[in-house]
């Protein structure tokens, strides 16, 4: 393994001419205008509480609140998986990638359950204007986590069926486009958690403020 690492020193030295990659500017792009979005949902929402006091707060699902540590657990798993990469170490960049596929699956099934608890309570997307809120924000969420999925499926499928033999593994490894795009991958997938923690901790700060 340590030949494959000296031989990857080489390929490596053109990571630095990848930081103005169009994917990166694509990136950069996507975050904005998706931050962009939920910032001015969010400042909607708050207009609407103030022209509207006489409106209660939907209360936050404690889903939710659990959709949290699960959101984070996936990113936890990417983290080690990005590392396994960078350390050659096949198995563990395959099995981590599969767990945060599977953490982000758990995560969209429990969402739906969370609507569910509205619905079981009579809350749907027109009970009030904040419901609906509620509802965009987090559906709006949960369309971004798919995107995000797809992604992870891809490279697990393509590092279950690439990733056989020395050779195929060193080439792998060995790629600098792979590597960006894990990275892209990583910091897409941390913005969605922080995008999820912020609409948590709006809605239920919002629920204490009558």
């Amino acid at each position: 393994m340590n030949k494959y690492k000296s031989d990857r020193i080489i390929i490596d030295g053109s990571d630095s001419n990848l930081t103005f990659h169009p994917y990166n500017i694509i990136l950069i792009l996507v975050l904005a205008g998706v931050t962009m979005l939920f910032l001015a949902i969010t400042g909607a929402y708050m207009y609407n509480r103030i022209q509207r006091p006489e409106i209660p707060p939907i209360q936050v699902p404690w889903l939710f609140l659990f959709n949290t540590l699960i959101l984070l657990g996936s990113s936890f798993t990417l983290i080690k998986a990005k590392k396994s990469y960078l350390n050659d170490d096949t198995e563990a960049y395959k099995a981590n990638l599969l767990i945060t596929v599977c953490l982000t699956m758990i995560f969209l099934i429990l969402q739906i359950f969370a609507w569910k608890t509205l619905f079981s309570s009579n809350i749907f997307i027109n009970y009030n204007n904040l419901a609906s809120y509620l509802y965009v924000l987090s559906a709006l969420h949960f369309l971004h986590v798919i995107a995000g999925l797809t992604f992870l499926v891809m490279f697990y499928l393509a590092a279950r069926n690439r990733m056989k033999e020395p050779v195929s593994v060193l080439i792998y490894f060995s790629d600098p486009f792979k590597k960006l795009k894990l990275k892209i991958l990583t910091l897409y997938w941390h913005f969605l958690d922080i995008l999820w923690i912020y609409l948590v901790l709006f809605l239920a700060i919002n629920q204490l403020i009558k």
